[in-house]
């Protein structure tokens, strides 16, 4: 089981001398960076090592990352109890990196008490998160209106592609239900899945991108594909960093690794250079 004395441990151990200068992965206006689930072979201290070599200066922390890995009831239980200094130790991890920490990705679900999800505002906000990413469902999203707004946060839904189960998030229609239901709400676009599920992903960003935070980079082929090397698959992802980079939408674009490689340093790292080549 990972304790509360593992977890202090952990997070004491990287950057523990002086902060390092903050890193610049913006390029041509287009803010650039990873998701941490990229790096989920990972510890999180690798993984902000990891970016750090690779030269990423933004994320969104993948809450698995610094949460521990147990059964639900056990983890709803760790998160009341854990104390907040933890994640302000790891906030520091990052800051000392020179990594900005954008978005905390923790995924509501419906079984989640009201406590539980008060105390998961509290760490975002902790960890210098403006904004939490949740692979939710519709319900759940209406449930989550006047949390919102008590903790003055914004909740970007992420979606996948399972168009067949309408609570889950999938279909435009599903995203504009929550859209429809707080000013707070907005969309965490990933790209693969959006076109696996068969809509496009350039079309939706022109159409909406005042309401999308943060996209989600990866190739999959369509009629739900798997999720192939960059390239190889049927996700417009040059378009989709060239209409950011032209009409300079503020939205954040984010490496999700999650294809079959050799190594998660190695293949973020070409995406990387993917997304680099692609806007200069």
């Amino acid at each position: 089981m990972y304790s509360r004395r593992d977890f202090a441990k952990t997070a004491l151990a990287a950057f523990p001398l002086s902060a390092l200068a903050a890193i610049d992965s913006k390029i041509n206006g287009v803010q650039l960076g990873v998701q941490t689930y990229s790096f989920r072979d990972r510890s999180v201290d690798d993984a902000i090592t990891a970016m750090r070599d690779i030269g990423l200066g933004e994320c969104e922390l993948y809450s698995p990352h610094i949460e521990p890995r147990m059964p639900r009831e056990l983890l709803r239980q760790w998160r009341l109890g854990v104390p907040f200094e933890n994640f302000k130790t790891i906030r520091k991890k990052f800051d000392d990196a020179g990594i900005n920490v954008y978005a905390y990705n923790l995924s509501f679900r419906d079984d989640f008490t009201a406590e539980e999800t008060d105390r998961c505002f509290e760490m975002a906000r902790l960890l210098g998160a403006t904004i939490i990413t949740a692979s939710s469902t519709v319900t759940e999203a209406q449930r989550l209106v006047p949390f919102a707004d008590k903790h003055k946060m914004t909740i970007a839904f992420h979606g996948h592609s399972d168009v067949k189960n309408t609570n889950e998030f999938a279909t435009p229609e599903s995203f504009a239900q929550a859209l429809s239901m707080s000013k707070r709400f907005a969309v965490n676009l990933d790209i693969g899945h959006f076109t696996a599920a068969g809509y496009d992903p350039v079309e939706y960003i022109q159409a909406h991108h005042d309401r999308i935070v943060v996209l989600h980079l990866k190739d999959r082929k369509k009629n739900q594909g798997d999720n192939v090397p960059w390239g190889q698959g049927d996700t417009p992802i040059k378009p989709v960093l060239k209409v950011l980079k032209e009409k300079k939408y503020p939205i954040r674009a984010y490496i999700e690794y999650e294809y079959r490689g050799a190594d998660s340093v190695v293949e973020v790292k070409k995406c990387y250079e993917f997304c680099k080549e692609t806007l200069v």
